[in-house]
C-alpha cells in the first residue's frame, strides 16, 4: 500500500498517520512504533512546557530516525486570557465537588487553573528542535510559523472539519490538510465556524476536501481497518489518520480502564460532550457525562474547564473508575482491539492482516 503523495512529502511508506492524543494519551514507545513500521507516528504536545517540548523530540529522535509529527493546539481568540474570578471559580468547583470527594482529591485552586503553557513559547522551542513534521488543530499557525517552517524544511499538517477550513489552510501555506470528519474521537478542531455547525460526516466531507484543495489530504473519523482506508482512499484521500485505533494498543498512554472501554460493547455508544474539557470531544458515553448532561452549556470553556477536571480524570483512570475517565472515542471504536502492538496493529491495516 504506496503512501502517495503524503510519501512524497514526508518520506514514509505507508499512508497511514496515527492520530495525535494529548492529556497524557501519546506516548514515544507509540510514535516510534508507527514510525518504525512505516506510518507517520504523532505525539500530542499541547499540554506541555516548552523545555517538556524539547526533551520530547529529543527522545523522539532517539526511538526512531525515522519522520514523526508533534501536534500542538491553535489557541482560539481570547482563550489564554481566560481567569474566572474567585466567585466565578466557587461555582464551578462546587459543582464538581462530589467527584473531588469521591476521589479523595482537593479543587484546584486559582493558581492551579491559571497555571498553563503559552503557544508562542511551545511553538518557538518545536521549530527549534525540528521535527519531521509539526501537525496543528484548532486553526491556522501565525504566518511567522509557517514561514520558519518552510525555512526550516519541516512539514506542516492542518486539521479541516469543513471545506472551507481545508481551502484556508491551503491558503495559508499549509503542505498536507487532514479533513477530520464528525465520526472521529476527541477533541473536535473547527475553527471558522461554531462545532454545531462543523459536523460533517468522514465521507462526505473527504471527496469534498479532496476536490477543493491541491495539497495532499488526510483522512479522519470512523476509519479502523483496512476497509476504511480502502473508502478513504477512493474518495480521493492521499492518506488516512486513524487515532482511536491506535489508542487501544499497548504502546499508547491510555488507562486500562479506557482500553478495556475501547473494545468493550460501550463503545457502541460515544456522544459530543464539552464537560471534560470546555471544548466539543467526542467520547463513550459513561456515568459522568449522564449525571453532567444538563451543565453541557454551563461549565466554562477550554482552558478552565480542563483545568478542573484534570485531577479528576487522572485519578478516576489510576483508580480504574471508568464512570469518571474521559473516554475519547471515535464511532468506529468497537473495531478496535486491545492486545495488539502498534506496529502489529499498523501491518494489519496495511497489509489486510
Amino acid at each position: 500500500m504506496s503512501a502517495g503523495r503524503l510519501g512524497d512529502l514526508l518520506g514514509i511508506e505507508h499512508p497511514v498517520v496515527q492520530g495525535p492524543f494529548g492529556g497524557g494519551l501519546s506516548s514515544v514507545a507509540l510514535a516510534a512504533a508507527v514510525s518504525e513500521g512505516g506510518g507517520l507516528g504523532s505525539y500530542g504536545a499541547h499540554i506541555l512546557s516548552p523545555d517538556a517540548i524539547t526533551d520530547l523530540v529529543a527522545e523522539l529522535k532517539a526511538a526512531t530516525d525515522r519522520p514523526f509529527a508533534v501536534n500542538l493546539w491553535v489557541p482560539l481568540e481570547g482563550e489564554a486570557q481566560l481567569r474566572p474570578d474567585a466567585a466565578e471559580l466557587a461555582r464551578h468547583t462546587q459543582r464538581l465537588r462530589p467527584y473531588y470527594d469521591e476521589l479523595g482529591l482537593t479543587a484546584p485552586s486559582a493558581e492551579d487553573v491559571s497555571d498553563r503553557p503559552d503557544f508562542d513559547d511551545q511553538v518557538d522551542v518545536l521549530l527549534a528542535a525540528d521535527p519531521s513534521a509539526i501537525s496543528f488543530v484548532m486553526g491556522i499557525p501565525p504566518q511567522r510559523v509557517i514561514d520558519e517552517a518552510r525555512a526550516r524544511g519541516i512539514v506542516l499538517i492542518g486539521t479541516a472539519t469543513t471545506v472551507d477550513e481545508a481551502v484556508a489552510l491551503e491558503s495559508a501555506g499549509i503542505d498536507a490538510v487532514v479533513a477530520s470528519g464528525s465520526d472521529a474521537g476527541g477533541h473536535r478542531g473547527a475553527f471558522l465556524r461554531p462545532v454545531r455547525e462543523s459536523l460533517v460526516g468522514t465521507f462526505s466531507l473527504v471527496p469534498q476536501v479532496a476536490d477543493a484543495v491541491s495539497v495532499p489530504v488526510v483522512a479522519a473519523g470512523g476509519i479502523a481497518d483496512r476497509r476504511g482506508i480502502a473508502a478513504a482512499l477512493a474518495l480521493g484521500a492521499d492518506a488516512v489518520q486513524i487515532g482511536t485505533g491506535f489508542l487501544a494498543t499497548r504502546e499508547s498512554g491510555a488507562s486500562a480502564v479506557h482500553k478495556q472501554a475501547l473494545s468493550g460493547p460501550e463503545a457502541r455508544r460515544t456522544v459530543l460532550t464539552r464537560l471534560f474539557s470546555g471544548r466539543t470531544a467526542r467520547g463513550i458515553l459513561n456515568k459522568f457525562v449522564r449525571d453532567m448532561a444538563a451543565y453541557e452549556d454551563e461549565v466554562p470553556p477550554y482552558p478552565v474547564q480542563n483545568a478542573l477536571m484534570q485531577p479528576i480524570r487522572r485519578a478516576a483512570g489510576a483508580q480504574g473508575r471508568a464512570e469518571y475517565v474521559n473516554l475519547w472515542a471515535g464511532q468506529a471504536a468497537a473495531m478496535t482491539h486491545e492486545s495488539l502492538g502498534a506496529g502489529e496493529y499498523l501491518a494489519s491495516l496495511v497489509e489486510g492482516r
